[in-house]
């Protein structure tokens, strides 16, 4: 056999041996591909519901598990018909609750605003027919996600801050034993953030505008409504200013009298001092205290000293809060919603928000301290009076008209009835004096008094009104008025007007005016590149 022929003879036991072993390795490896195939199965295979505990293959549990896998594929019409279909012909079924909120999570999870209102309508129907169940407490946390994905920056509508707010405080208070209560404050003291920030703002234009009462109401309002917020100290540095300001004002006001205005001024200063003192035993940690210090002092006014428990509960606020990065402000200008990254995660948000505070509150509030300041000015003068009056020697106090202890004082005026007319007299009642101011007698009202030779009686309480004598002395006669200078007089001629002037003969115009300093209407010819300029 030629060397030729066993070469062929070897490629060809090759190949049959290649062949051979490609199909035993295909035999080796079918079992491994079905298992592997079995196994991706069972990941798919949803019916172990852990929801039902249960391995069922009945009809309603397939539409279930049908729903929710079309759920997590995205196809959300068709997982509502599935979950629909379910609900109608199967109203007796264990997975009847589970299928309700699954079309109220489908409608969340498609997103959009119609698609978003169709979610809260099935939630809300959820907590109506299933109040009792855990799912209950999900179903109120998710409308309150719904707002909070649809809040806008604290410039702009705060309506779903609103309403995310409401439906946190309901999930808290309805549910206070579910397991997302956490959750639920958490995002409460993140809306709350926002709603604080702006009625900061809006307060703070107010005062930087010294409109003191609309400054200090909406100031005032986040004051008593959000004490978590992260500018808290800020906020009652510009209260404390607001009442400084209002003090100056009085200070400047000169239509007050002085001690009012000082009663006022005082009253003011006061109510700063007070703010100043807030933010130091409040908010020990924060940022701003020491301006609340810086402002105490120039007020000569004492610091207070907070507590070791004040000093802890404000650094537990105050390392809670996550620092505001260059990222954050940078997606805070490019996404959505408002940046709450300085929210505080520790300390309960208010559940009941109090009334508000409102300009014309502020106002009343200003004229009723306007009023305390001047009645108790009112008592000081008079007791300031009497202190005068009680320290003036005696012949003043008979001048004045008070009865007093020296001989020369006056007697009073005494009335006496005159005789009625069965006695002869009139018919009225008249009045008399007894003991006339200069020693004259006594005399009716009506009657004519001689001339008096006498002196006035320079201590006398009732003077004589005017002067005995008739004429006038020189000095005080009145000067005759001048003459009229533009008056012609009988026999004269009119001046001529002051555009001629008579020389002879001849009329010689007067001297023209100047007007060249004075605007006028006539237009002028343009020269040169004027005469493209249109105006």
């Amino acid at each position: 056999m030629s060397f030729q022929r066993m070469c062929e003879m070897g490629k060809g036991r090759g190949a049959r041996m290649v062949a051979v072993g490609a199909v035993a390795l295909m035999v080796l490896l079918a079992p491994t591909h079905a298992a592997a195939k079995d196994k991706k199965k069972k990941q798919v295979d949803l019916s172990a519901n852990p929801l039902a505990d249960v391995n069922s293959k009945q009809p309603d549990k397939e539409l279930y598990d049908k729903a929710m896998l079309a759920i997590k594929k995205g196809r959300f019409d068709q997982a509502r018909l599935d979950l629909q279909t379910l609900l109608n012909t199967y109203p007796d079924s264990e997975y009847q609750m589970r299928a309700k909120l699954a079309v109220g999570d489908s409608w969340f999870k498609e997103g959009g605003t119609a698609a978003l209102t169709q979610a809260e309508a099935e939630y809300k129907d959820f907590i109506t027919f299933f109040p009792q169940t855990p799912e209950a407490a999900e179903a109120q946390m998710k409308v309150g996600d719904i707002y909070y994905m649809q809040m806008e920056k604290p410039d702009r509508d705060f309506t779903n801050a609103q309403n995310a707010e409401r439906e946190y405080r309901a999930m808290i208070s309805q549910f206070p034993d579910s397991p997302l209560v956490p959750r639920a404050k958490q995002k409460l003291r993140e809306v709350q953030e926002v709603l604080a920030e702006r009625e900061f703002l809006i307060g703070q234009y107010y005062e930087s505008r010294e409109n003191w009462a609309g400054g200090l109401a909406r100031l005032q309002t986040v004051a008593d409504t959000y004490p978590l917020y992260s500018k808290s100290d800020q906020l009652w540095i510009l209260i404390g200013d607001s009442y400084a300001g209002e003090a100056q004002q009085v200070r400047a006001s000169a239509a007050l009298p002085a001690a009012v205005r000082e009663r006022l001024t005082q009253v003011y200063l006061d109510k700063a001092a007070a703010a100043y003192d807030h933010v130091i035993t409040r908010y020990p940690m924060a940022q701003h205290v020491e301006d609340a210090r810086d402002r105490l002092i120039g007020m000569n006014r004492p610091i207070p000293e907070p507590t070791q428990a004040e000093i802890a509960a404000n650094d537990a606020e105050e390392r809670s809060r996550q620092p505001m990065r260059f990222t954050d402000k940078t997606l805070g200008i490019l996404k959505h919603g408002p940046t709450v990254v300085e929210a505080a995660h520790v300390g309960d948000p208010t559940l009941d928000s109090p009334d508000r505070v409102i300009a014309p509150d502020v106002t009343r509030e200003n004229q009723q301290i306007f009023m305390q300041a001047f009645k108790a000015e009112q008592p000081g003068a008079a007791a300031a009076t009497q202190t005068a009056k009680s320290a003036a020697p005696a012949g003043a106090a008979g001048q004045s008209g008070e009865p007093g202890t020296d001989q020369g004082a006056t007697a009073p005026l005494e009335f006496e009835k005159v005789p009625s007319g069965d006695n002869g007299g009139g018919t009225g009642i008249g009045a008399a004096i007894v003991s006339a101011p200069n020693g004259a007698a006594s005399e009716t009202p009506g009657a004519t008094a001689p001339p008096r030779s006498t002196p006035a009686d320079p201590n006398a309480v009732v003077k004589a009104v005017g002067s005995t004598t008739t004429s006038l002395p020189a000095s005080e006669a009145p000067t005759s008025a001048p003459s009229q200078v533009n008056d012609i007089q009988p026999g004269q001629v009119p001046a001529q007007p002051a555009t001629t002037v008579a020389k002879g003969k001849k009329k010689v115009k007067a001297p023209k005016a100047d007007l060249s300093s004075v605007s006028s209407s006539k237009k002028k010819k343009k020269k040169g590149l004027s005469k493209l300029n249109p105006f």
